[in-house]
């Protein structure tokens, strides 16, 4: 009977050590399995940093390497120079003369403050050599040419430093839209864009921009002699005051006393506008709607509030000649004159301006509804 236990229990004893030997067996394999992975994530982890540090090395002597160049994306450069250093990127231009020798850092000895432009024809230089002595050498003065003759304005001394731009038959904001850019205009404070038919008897342009930062005008015209070319109560001349912003018009022109043409508002033929107002108004001034009718009265969405920092210069004042030398530009059709095309056109643009304005504020207004 004991010999009969003893064997049971070496039966039993050796099954169980059959069984554990073979689970340590399966098991063995599996843990250096384990171990070598492990040891191949760790080798693999130092093999990426060392290879980072040395890529991170690399690139820092790569910016250093003469003739390279780093691959750059700035997003908050200017459009199209994403790519460029931003301490390389000049976004800003000007119109002062520079020479062709000597240091770029001693060529200006002045660098005017304010820019003045004129659209001209030939036919009118007596009157705008007038109106050039009235700035001083802190105005940059800049000539647009209708007519395509520029070389007979070097009869002036002026002329010799001013800037031309000559296009045959185009009017001042077929020029500003393209030559007179926020960026391009950025180094003056003022910029005044004038027709060519104004008398400057009674006008000084260093008094004028005093009074214009006095009162805090971003968007001004000097006053028009009320005897003369005046079409809008806004703009006469008021003989008791240095400045006005709000006047009285017609009953039923002006649904509101702040809204144009009782306050907020000057005239398109002797506009003078701020660095800041002028990088808006620019953005209106549409490609294709050359006589600007219509802008007057936009004016206001550029500056804040309009009623206060929209207004006319009363003791620095002009008198419009109205000289009709626009219309001569114009074409002869169906037996009527030049300018009777000329002035059909002015009035389709003032209701195609209207028209576009409208609809960009109703679209922008349904995008907000949209969310």
């Amino acid at each position: 009977m004991g010999t009969l236990h003893r064997s049971a229990r070496l039966i039993i004893t050796t099954i169980m050590g059959v069984v554990f030997g073979y689970f340590v067996g399966v098991s063995f394999p599996s843990a250096s399995l384990t171990k070598i992975n492990l040891s191949s994530s760790f080798m693999s982890s130092l093999d990426v940093a060392t290879s980072e540090h040395k890529s991170s090395r690399s690139k820092s002597s790569e910016t250093l390497t003469p003739g390279t160049v780093p691959k750059i994306y700035v997003p908050t450069n200017p459009r199209g120079a994403e790519s460029l250093p931003p301490g390389i990127v000049v976004s800003e231009s000007d119109f002062y003369l520079r020479r062709l020798w000597g240091l770029p850092s001693e060529d200006l000895k002045k660098k005017p403050k304010y820019l003045v432009v004129f659209t001209v024809g030939l036919d009118q230089r007596k009157n705008i050599d007038e109106s050039v002595k009235k700035f001083s050498e802190d105005f940059q003065i800049l000539l647009f040419h209708y007519d395509g003759r520029t070389s007979e304005w070097d009869q002036f001394e002026w002329s010799k430093t001013a800037i031309h731009v000559s296009a045959r038959k185009q009017t001042k904001w077929w020029y500003a839209k393209r030559f007179l850019h926020p960026d391009v205009v950025a180094a003056y404070d003022y910029i005044f864009i004038w027709d060519e038919d104004l008398d400057v008897k009674h006008f000084n342009g260093e008094k004028y921009i005093e009074l214009v930062k006095k009162h805090g005008l971003e968007i001004s015209q000097p006053g028009l002699e009320p005897n003369n070319g005046l079409t809008w109560q806004m703009t006469k001349r008021r003989g008791d005051r240095e400045v006005h912003k709000i006047t009285e018009e017609k009953p039923g022109w002006c649904s509101d006393p702040h809204l144009p043409p009782c306050a907020a508002f000057v005239e398109i033929m002797a506009p003078v506008f701020s660095r800041e107002a002028w990088r808006c108004v620019w953005h209106m001034i549409q490609n294709d709607l050359v006589h600007g009718w219509g802008l007057d009265f936009a004016l206001r969405r550029c500056v804040e509030p309009a009623h206060e920092k929209i207004g006319v210069v009363d003791s620095q004042w002009i008198i419009h000649k109205v000289v009709p030398s626009l219309g001569s530009q114009g074409e002869s059709t169906g037996g009527k004159p030049p300018w009777h095309g000329v002035r059909e056109r002015c009035r389709s643009e003032w209701a195609q301006f209207q028209a576009r304005l409208t609809s960009a504020d109703q679209a922008y207004v349904a995008r907000l509804e949209k969310g």
